[in-house]
């Protein structure tokens, strides 16, 4: 189905929702990760891309048996105990920031100030200041990746905001700074997936389309707790216009976008391509794109709905991905539904909703 101005997105939302709200590793795919990314009953980054999704639909609709599947998601982990920190097990803090504005539950707060504190003192740096994408099992010394910007960054500013800390904000800043400094390909206008300081190389090259995907939808939200520091909030503006013209022009017929984005001969993947469109979506929007961009937005939505099961599984969705040496492995990643693949679905169709109503 193709959605237009008259249809109505809440059902298969609904769909999308309580399939992530129950997801396990259904289709026997061998985790790679220690902890399970997977299942919604871990703690790590596709949870926490997901918690925030889900939050973001609480936000817009106040449904109360979205906020007490959050309430007791958190409760629960925090009671198992957390797992330790690093760049993607922090991803999500950013929904436990939000929903310590919206409860005021004071137990959340020491959690909340030791996490961001563990951000801006306790990560290690790869070098000129960008932290180093630790993450569960692996410290990748030396390695600078485009995920850290959403599942670290985006926590870190939300927390200056909330607290009051500016040198948080600051920090944030300079992290977007360092990172779209080098990873940016200067030919393209697009994000290579990683940048190593010790072999000082882009390893495999790769214009990772999911890698991509969270800067584009990360942006647009990170504007929102950027107040003033308007020279940086140009500039990351323009870093997002270059990098949409770049994906209009690769984008595929049927509305999605490959895992290489500049490789027709690589899959075409579901969840960058729901983050793009979201992202694409809220800027236009939020007049930080241009009306024309528009169309590839919701290109993007029609395609990426195609990809939905009739009881809300995403199906195309890549597994979590590692920084390779070579494009191949890219090629290579297996594809199984995913929390992340349903929360952007999720959150890029809200979006195409807001549209819809305004």
């Amino acid at each position: 189905m193709c959605i237009n101005e008259h249809h109505n997105l809440d059902p298969l939302i609904r769909k999308i929702m309580d399939k992530m709200q129950h997801m396990e590793n259904e289709g026997g795919v061998e985790e790679t990760c220690p902890i399970s990314i997977i299942s919604m009953d871990a703690w790590e980054w596709p949870q926490g891309v997901a918690l925030f999704a889900m939050y973001q639909y609480y936000r817009d609709t106040k449904d109360p048996q979205i906020l007490t599947f959050l309430t007791g998601w958190f409760d629960r982990q925090i009671q198992k105990g957390l797992p330790e920190q690093n760049v993607n097990t922090t991803c999500p803090m950013l929904t436990l920031s939000c929903l310590y504005e919206e409860t005021g539950k004071e137990s959340y707060l020491p959690l909340l100030r030791q996490w961001a504190d563990g951000v801006y003192h306790g990560m290690p740096r790869a070098g000129e200041g960008a932290i180093q994408h630790v993450v569960s099992g692996g410290q990748n010394e030396g390695q600078v990746w485009d995920d850290t910007l959403y599942m670290t960054v985006l926590f870190l500013a939300r927390m200056g905001q909330l607290l009051g800390r500016e040198d948080y904000v600051q920090e944030s800043i300079r992290q977007f700074l360092v990172h779209i400094k080098y990873l940016t390909d200067r030919k393209t206008g697009l994000l290579f997936h990683g940048w190593t300081f010790l072999g000082r190389h882009h390893f495999g090259e790769a214009l990772w389309g999911r890698g991509n995907s969270w800067y584009t939808a990360g942006l647009v939200d990170y504007l929102e707790l950027l107040e003033g520091n308007d020279g940086v909030r140009q500039f990351l503006l323009t870093t997002l216009e270059e990098q949409v013209k770049a994906l209009k022009a690769c984008q595929d017929d049927s509305g999605l976008w490959h895992t290489l984005l500049d490789d027709a001969t690589s899959y075409l993947e579901t969840s960058a391509t729901s983050a793009f469109a979201y992202g694409i979506l809220k800027a236009v929007r939020m007049g930080y794109l241009d009306q024309k961009y528009e169309e590839t937005g919701l290109k993007a939505v029609n395609g990426v709905i195609k990809q939905i099961t009739c009881d809300g599984c995403v199906q195309g969705v890549s597994y979590g991905t590692p920084v390779f040496a070579n494009r191949e492995d890219y090629r290579n990643i297996p594809v199984c539904p995913m929390p992340y693949g349903q929360s952007m679905a999720l959150m890029m169709l809200v979006e195409a909703g807001k549209h819809f109503r305004e």
